[in-house]
């Protein structure tokens, strides 16, 4: 029998969902990668709406909108909107 190695992309993968994941993460995430994806702007929607934060996860929060403001954030959800909007005027 031979044992392989699991690279640390399939354990993050297969970890247990119930670890907390903080709203500065998921700002943190997107800033670094400069994209907001649809998956992660809604878990940030239901964190917001139904979780208690501090402070730090308020302005993770700021920067992040601050940045999808300015540009320096790219979001999913519009991109898909502005596709719509263009296939619909081309048809």
């Amino acid at each position: 029998m031979s044992v392989k190695t699991v690279d640390s992309e399939v354990i993050q993968a297969i970890k247990p969902k119930s670890v907390m994941v903080l709203i500065r993460d998921l700002a943190q995430q997107a800033l670094t990668a400069g994209y907001l994806t649809i998956e992660a702007e809604n878990q940030l929607r239901r964190m917001l709406t139904t979780t208690k934060y501090d402070l730090e996860d308020l302005n993770a929060f700021m920067n992040l909108q601050l940045a999808a403001m300015s540009g320096g954030v790219k979001q999913e959800s519009r991109e898909i909107k502005q596709f719509e909007i263009v296939g619909e005027t081309v048809l």
